[in-house]
C-alpha cells in the first residue's frame, strides 16, 4: 500500500462521521477547484456552495455544515457580514477564511468573530490540506465526551505542524503568530533586502516591534542579515528572507 493510500485511511480513522462543507466563494472556477481538492481529504464532503451573502446564509441555515469555507470578497454582498450574521445568529458552525484580503486589521476582525483559520489568496492546496488536518483534529478532540485537559489544548494548533515560523504553542512571549506570519510572507514576497525602517513603513508596525520580530526570524534562520555601510554613522542592517 503506498502513502497517497494510507494517508486519507489515516484521516478518515480520526474521525468516523463525515464532516459537511460550504463553500462561500463568487468565481465559479475557484468554488469548483476547492470542492474537488476538499472531497479528496477524507472526511470531507462539499454539501454546497453559494456565491451570494443572503443565499448562502439561506443555505448555511438549513444544511447546517460544520465547516464553511469562506471568502470576503463577494459580488453580492459581504464575506465579513456573513461571519458577523452567523455569529449573531449562533449558529454551530466553524468558519475558514480564504481571501485575498490580508491588511491586519481584516485578520484580526476575522479571528475576533471565531474563524478557525486564516487564508491568503494565493494560498498553496497544502496549507489549505494542514487547514482541514487540523479541523480534524479539533473535531475529533471534541467528539469524546469528556473533559479537555490542558496539554490537549496545549497540543491543539490551527497552524501546519512543520510551520516555518514556529507553532502557536512554541512562540516565545510577546511574539505573535499572525504578525509573525504577516511579516514572514512580506519578506518571502521581496526582492531585494530592506532595513528595519522600511518593513515597519509597510506594514504599518512600530519600529521596535518589527526590529524584535525580524531579530526572532534571524535566530530561527529564516531571515538573513547584511550591512549597507553609509559615508557616515553606523551601518545600516538590511533584512532579507532566506530562500
Amino acid at each position: 500500500m503506498d502513502s497517497q493510500t494510507q494517508q486519507p485511511q489515516q484521516e478518515q480513522a480520526q474521525v468516523q462521521q463525515q464532516v459537511q462543507v460550504f463553500i462561500v466563494e463568487d468565481d465559479p472556477m475557484v468554488s469548483t477547484i476547492c470542492k474537488n481538492f476538499i472531497e479528496k481529504v477524507n472526511p470531507y464532503t462539499v454539501v454546497g456552495i453559494s456565491g451570494d451573502e443572503t443565499d448562502a446564509l439561506d443555505k448555511i441555515r438549513t444544511l447546517k455544515p460544520q465547516l464553511v469555507l469562506l471568502d470576503l470578497h463577494l459580488n453580492k454582498g459581504s464575506g465579513m457580514n456573513l461571519l458577523k450574521t452567523m455569529r449573531k445568529e449562533n449558529l454551530n458552525v466553524d468558519v475558514l477564511l480564504m481571501t485575498a484580503s490580508k491588511d491586519s486589521a481584516t485578520v484580526c476582525e476575522a479571528f475576533r468573530y471565531g474563524a478557525v483559520d486564516y487564508l491568503i489568496k494565493p494560498f498553496d492546496f497544502d496549507r489549505l490540506r494542514q487547514g482541514l488536518r487540523s479541523f480534524l483534529k479539533f473535531v475529533d478532540l471534541t467528539l469524546e465526551n469528556k473533559d479537555i485537559e490542558q496539554d490537549e489544548i496545549d497540543q491543539f494548533q490551527f497552524t501546519s505542524e512543520s510551520s516555518s515560523t514556529g507553532s502557536l504553542s512554541s512562540l516565545p512571549k510577546g511574539v505573535h503568530y499572525m504578525t509573525l506570519n504577516q511579516l514572514n510572507e512580506y519578506l518571502e514576497a521581496q526582492e531585494n533586502a530592506l532595513s528595519c525602517q522600511q518593513i515597519s513603513h509597510a506594514l504599518s508596525l512600530s519600529k521596535i516591534t518589527t526590529w524584535r520580530y525580524l531579530e526572532y526570524l534571524v535566530e530561527r534562520g529564516k531571515v538573513e542579515v547584511s550591512l549597507e555601510y553609509g559615508m557616515i554613522g553606523r551601518p545600516t542592517k538590511l533584512y532579507r528572507a532566506v530562500r
